[in-house]
């Protein structure tokens, strides 16, 4: 009897001390940035946008930042990470780039919105919905970018990452709407879509982009081929008026190589020089 009674006061004891443990306790959601969701008249869809802002956006009201539009942007998908890094390489004692604003376009169906039409029979029974990027790239040029630009402070700086499909977007828009942004980070672009159409196509861009960063991972003869035929492609185009870099690395497959890739394309390309 004795020992039941020295359990129960234990037990009452022990609840006594979480509950007053719990009462000095505030828990509170932790949040790295908003959500905006975008009714879109050209993709006639409801898009889902997640947005990081820097550390000193609240406190420093007169300061604009530049934007940096990331592909595959849901917090499933690249946000939290990459906006890891911008915040990281920001950082004054790192100082890689300034602090920048991330924008994730969050995916509904990407094998869509990335890809052009193709008539290439593996493409069609592989991405039965594909062709769907003509509109994503008014999209984010006449819907998403106002709608950034009128709702945060930012300045005329612009950036787009994309990877695999999102890779090959990034390159459809070097190619063909160069102006729509000043760096480009391009990582294991799937620039064998269409036979190969971009890069058997030209390229002959009317402006010139600050950057462009190429980088690919141990992924293959394929892959890894591509992307070294774009850096030879557009390299003695862009030069003299851009800084081009390409990196292979060797020992990352596909899944490990964006998120590395990004870091060095964060260090290596001077993102404070200004046009």
């Amino acid at each position: 009897m004795k020992n039941k009674t020295l359990s129960l006061f234990a037990i009452i004891c022990l609840t006594i001390s979480a509950f007053s443990y719990a009462e000095k306790v505030k828990i509170e959601p932790f949040s790295i940035g908003e959500t905006l969701t975008l009714n879109s008249t050209t993709l006639s869809q409801q898009r889902i946008i997640n947005v990081y802002l820097p550390n000193s956006y609240q406190q420093n009201t007169e300061k604009h930042y530049p934007v940096i539009y990331l592909l595959d942007g849901s917090k499933d998908e690249d946000f939290i990470h990459i906006a890891g890094l911008v915040q990281f390489t920001s950082f004054s004692s790192i100082n890689h780039m300034p602090e920048s604003i991330v924008v994730g376009i969050a995916n509904i169906d990407r094998k869509h919105d990335l890809t052009s039409a193709s008539s290439h029979p593996l493409d069609i029974k592989d991405l039965p919905t594909h062709g769907g990027s003509k509109k994503f790239i008014h999209f984010i040029n006449d819907e998403l970018r106002p709608l950034i630009n009128k709702t945060y402070r930012t300045n005329s700086t612009n950036t787009l990452i994309g990877q695999s499909l999102g890779g090959l977007f990034a390159t459809d828009i070097l190619f063909n709407h160069t102006a729509m942004f000043n760096h480009y980070v391009i990582i294991s672009p799937s620039l064998w879509w269409a036979d190969n159409e971009l890069l058997n196509g030209p390229f002959e861009p009317k402006t010139f982009p600050q950057s462009v960063y190429i980088g690919v991972g141990k992924e293959g003869e394929l892959m890894e081929g591509l992307a070294r035929q774009l850096h030879k492609k557009i390299a003695p185009i862009l030069n003299k008026k851009s800084q081009v870099q390409f990196k292979y690395f060797e020992n990352l497959d596909y899944t490990e190589t964006l998120h590395l890739a990004v870091y060095d394309a964060f260090k290596k390309v001077n993102y404070h020089q200004k046009k």
